[in-house]
């Protein structure tokens, strides 16, 4: 590949994908059974895990088990497999939930017990698909989220909150998870946070990343300003990069905005800042980190900072800390 060129051209080492969903895992107490589907390379053994957490947009399907293809297949293409739940605040449940339901619409705290469900089940879900038996390795367990899933995936990786209803500490820490990838998620609390996500909302108001130790990349766009959330403009997606504990790294694409250049689906009407290039970049550098971050030794990450700073026309720029 030639320094001047990034993301890098299409790889012959990607591998077909395999995708099977829906899933359904029993969920006792939950208001609906867990819907779930997983994608996997046809070929390859002690494969990765990554959960992936849907943001809370407007679409039917976007924000479900449908959504997420760009991301999914390719980390699925290149070794990961990828499970990607149906929380409940998705729009695709609507019409099967009462509005009434304890913690609607964004259901913050059960979108954290999906996933550790998910990890419990890992076994019943590797027999529901017999091509996958035999073929994960749940000791490199990696969560990545959008938006609202990227609290989800805060939450896991340890970030806190206090409970607005009854004043507790909550602490969802999930300690089988090794690494995470926080896609334009959101920001601290208190006066970062619009009037009305700090009525509406009130559990964002108290987000504390410093508890938060996981290693994890944060991707933001600099033009994601967020109006409907936050007063800070895009710096506030970064804060879960600022406001925790290292090691962290820090993504920062210039030019784009929430969707990072089209993450959420291939040609989705509401990817405001749609470009391949970025979403490649996205594609490509999360891979990479995930690699390293999973498996010690693996110089991933290392080539592809270099790469994305060497480039002549630089999509984006890399921190550390």
């Amino acid at each position: 590949m030639s320094d001047s060129t990034y993301p890098p051209a299409p790889s012959s080492s990607a591998t077909p994908v395999l995708s099977v969903g829906p899933l359904v895992l029993p969920a006792p107490g939950r208001a609906v059974d867990l819907q779930l589907r997983v994608s996997a390379p046809v070929t390859g053994d002690d494969l990765p895990v990554i959960l992936l957490s849907h943001g809370h947009g407007h679409s039917n399907n976007l924000s479900s088990l449908n959504g997420y293809a760009p991301l999914a297949n390719f980390w699925a293409a290149h070794g990961f497999v990828v499970i990607q739940p149906t929380h409940l605040g998705s729009k695709s449940l609507s019409q099967v939930l009462d509005p009434d339901t304890p913690d609607a619409p964004l259901y913050w705290r059960s979108r954290a017990t999906d996933m550790k469900l998910i990890l419990d089940q890992l076994d019943a879900i590797e027999a529901a698909v017999p091509q996958l038996l035999g073929r994960l390795d749940p000791t490199r367990v990696a969560v990545a989220g959008h938006s609202m899933g990227g609290h989800t995936a805060s939450l896991l990786l340890g970030a806190r909150l206090t409970d607005p209803y009854d004043g507790t500490e909550v602490d969802l820490a999930e300690s089988r998870i090794k690494a995470g990838v926080l896609l334009a998620s959101p920001g601290r609390g208190g006066d970062a946070l619009t009037e009305t996500v700090a009525k509406n909302y009130p559990f964002f108001l108290t987000t504390d990343f410093s508890t938060m130790t996981t290693p994890t990349l944060v991707v933001v766009g600099d033009k994601d300003a967020s109006p409907h959330l936050t007063v800070r403009g895009s710096e506030w997606h970064a804060d879960p990069y600022y406001l925790a504990p290292g090691p962290k790294s820090l993504l920062t694409l210039f030019d784009a905005e929430h969707g990072l250049g089209g993450i959420s689906g291939y040609d989705a009407a509401e990817t405001t800042d749609e470009s391949p290039e970025r979403l490649g970049t996205v594609q490509h550098l999360t891979l990479a980190y995930l690699r390293t971050t999973l498996f010690p030794g693996d110089s991933a990450w290392a080539k592809a900072r270099n790469q994305l700073s060497a480039s002549l026309n630089p999509l984006g720029r890399v921190e550390h800390k």
